[in-house]
């Protein structure tokens, strides 16, 4: 799915009007009907409840005339509260005389004299009277009828947008809705998925208003919202005349003393997401405990100094890469000095797509003149904080401008990025971007990052281009995630939980399975 800027979004309106030649109030009613649907899936007897619907000015208000009129011919108790005046135009002109000639009553909000009675009296409250058109900070008789919305509804269905948010930044513009469920028309607004709008949108539903794919797709959008269809579309199927060596090689370069727990999680998550080998390469010391632990992943001991792998062992992990499809290095390899020089012999030496991580970012972050002499695909995995010691940008900064910061790294150093944390962002080095919207607060547990590293890697050695793959492996992580919230609740969710579920979410996506709690 495509996520859109505001400006965006009215683009593609006007490509569907001039180009498709879909009249905008059909696209309104088509949006009006999609929001209907949606409450019908929530109430069951829903021509037995009453709702309030709280209008604005602009085309969100003419939305939200045209549910008005469907749902009180349905049989609902519904009236109609009018948050800016009654100054309209065009197609919520339109609707509004419409709804004004039926039996449906409609009132100005003046003052906030009754608006706590109408409120808790109404069992749905309609969010229409901002949508993706606010400009500037919500005050006057607009902040309170939102205020009084968020203290006393019982439930609220946000019409495109919560009214509040910066449909572009996810900033608040002073207050916000803070919706049950929000149903957004053709595409996700940007805004909706940072932060902290994210937190007022509730359930989110993306409801198609009849604008065909080719009009979306004519608008050459960058960012894209990854869902189930796109990691079936592009996971390779298996064949039965096949053998191991079809299903990716992996080289995990990874380890210390005291982080074992990082290079096992690595190399297990890329056998458990499907690899056909996994070779895991690590400080000799760290061999035989290692060996007792793993089954399926093979281990390469290698020369080492204090616990970590010394640049001795060059020649040998030159000789692996070699004869490897992808490269993991970094889960739990350390600060030692030799790092940094292992890992730009790495990128200088490989062919085949080399993933950096956790404490590879840290060597690269010390001198990212390292890449100049690679021609391998590259692939970083930052955290917020690394993401800063990359960049030198103010951690503040890149959380605020998560789309812009990974897209100018991208560009800049010509390789993908996964900036993760909540909704992480994969960014390619043509600028396309993915939004994940799968996982839960309970992946943030140390060994969850390598994890995702490790499916990663695997998808990479499996031949998929390394923006998909990783857009894919941050989804299926998410999912694994989710499986294992449900599973052990969110408070018990680990790093080897989440790899365990993994086999679960691939079925759940690759079978098209209904979710369904262990």
């Amino acid at each position: 799915m495509k996520a859109c800027f505001a400006s965006e979004m009215r683009g593609v309106d006007r490509a569907a009007s001039e180009i498709g030649g879909i009249p905008s109030i059909v696209l309104m009613e088509n949006a009006a009907i999609a929001c209907v649907n949606e409450l019908k899936k929530d109430f069951a007897d829903l021509a037995d409840k009453s709702a309030a619907v709280f209008c604005g000015k602009g085309n969100n208000g003419g939305d939200g005339f045209a549910i008005a009129r469907h749902l009180h011919n349905m049989g609902v108790n519904v009236s109609v509260y009018l948050v800016c005046g009654r100054e309209l135009k065009g197609d919520a002109k339109i609707n509004f005389d419409i709804i004004n000639k039926m039996n449906i009553e409609i009132d100005v909000i003046c003052d906030t004299e009754n608006l706590k009675y109408i409120i808790r009296s109404n069992d749905i409250i309609i969010d229409a009277v901002y949508g993706t058109g606010i400009h500037g900070t919500v005050g006057g008789i607009s902040y309170d009828v939102i205020n009084e919305i968020n203290e006393n509804a019982k439930y609220i269905m946000s019409v495109d947008v919560p009214s509040g948010i910066n449909s572009d930044s996810g900033e608040i513009c002073g207050i916000c809705i803070k919706a049950d469920k929000t149903v957004t028309f053709a595409a996700y607004k940007v805004g909706m998925l940072m932060f902290p709008a994210a937190d007022y949108t509730g359930e989110v539903t993306v409801a198609d208003i009849s604008i065909p794919d080719y009009i979306i797709n004519g608008q050459n959008l960058k960012i894209n919202v990854t869902d189930d269809k796109f990691v079936r579309e592009h996971f390779p199927a298996r064949e039965n005349n096949s053998q191991k060596g079809d299903y990716g090689k992996v080289l995990v370069i990874a380890g210390s003393a005291g982080m074992t727990g990082a290079a096992y999680l690595a190399s297990q998550s890329a056998v458990t997401a499907g690899s056909g080998l996994v070779t895991l390469a690590l400080p000799s010391e760290l061999n035989g405990a290692m060996e007792a632990k793993t089954t399926e992943v093979m281990t390469v001991p290698l020369s080492g100094e204090d616990g970590h792998i010394s640049f001795d062992a060059s020649e040998e992990i030159l000789r692996r890469i070699d004869a490897a499809d992808t490269v993991l290095i970094g889960p739990g390899l350390g600060r030692a000095r030799d790092i940094a020089k292992i890992l730009e012999t790495v990128l200088n030496h490989s062919r085949v797509p080399v993933i950096i991580d956790a404490d590879g970012i840290n060597a690269a972050a010390l001198n990212m003149d390292i890449l100049s002499g690679c021609t391998c695909p590259v692939i970083f995995t930052p955290h917020t904080v690394e993401m800063s010691r990359l960049t030198g940008f103010d951690k503040d900064y890149i959380e605020d401008n998560r789309l812009v910061v990974s897209k100018e790294f991208a560009e800049e150093y010509g390789v993908t990025v996964i900036l993760k944390g909540h909704h992480t962002i994969v960014t390619g080095q043509d600028g396309e971007q993915y939004i994940n919207i799968t996982g839960n607060s309970g992946l943030a547990t140390g060994g969850s990052g390598d994890v995702l590293a490790g499916i990663t890697a695997s998808l990479v050695s499996r031949g998929i281009g390394e923006t998909a793959a990783a857009a894919m492996a941050v989804y299926i992580h998410g999912k694994a995630g989710d499986i294992a919230r449900d599973k052990y609740g969110i408070e018990s969710v680990t790093a080897s939980r989440v790899m365990e579920c993994i086999p679960y979410a691939l079925r759940q996506i690759l079978q098209v399975e209904k979710p369904k709690t262990m």
